[in-house]
């Protein structure tokens, strides 16, 4: 076959079908790789709503409420605790700060759900008590 471009005949520029010259795609192929792209994205989707629920459902959390320095080596702290039902074995962890946020003591304590007093002794004069948070078992992050 003999193409024309533009007015001109140049010989030697036969056209040919790909698929004639490279094959055509098998007919079951695209349905193939439709289905395994959405397999994919259902798999993916379920794992991030999995992990987006189990992140923001901690078994056990706290917040410290309130705070008072007894002493140069003393400060008392009521936390706040959230155990989720089926809780048994939680840790709570705080930390007294001094005024150049050196920490100059720290408490680990087991928490019972609601209010708990804790005492931290310190090795001076503390001005501040941070949450470090609470776990439990399976959770990974401190709350």
């Amino acid at each position: 076959m003999v193409r024309s471009l533009g007015g001109g005949t140049y010989a030697g520029c036969v056209t040919t079908d790909l698929t004639d010259r490279y094959g055509a795609p098998a007919r079951w192929q695209r349905p193939v790789a439709i289905g395994v792209a959405a397999l994919l994205a259902v798999v993916g989707l379920t794992w991030l709503a999995w992990t987006a629920w189990f992140h923001s459902t901690p078994g056990a959390s706290s917040e410290v409420i309130t705070y008072e320095v007894v002493s140069d080596y003393e400060i008392r702290a009521r936390v706040d605790v959230r155990l989720e039902d089926g809780v048994q074995d939680a840790s709570c962890r705080v930390r007294a700060l001094a005024e150049d946020k050196t920490a100059v003591g720290e408490l680990a304590f087991t928490p019972v759900a609601g209010s708990n007093e804790v005492v931290v002794r310190t090795e001076r004069r503390a001005t501040t008590v941070e949450k470090l948070g609470c776990t439990a078992e399976g959770q990974p992050r401190p709350r």
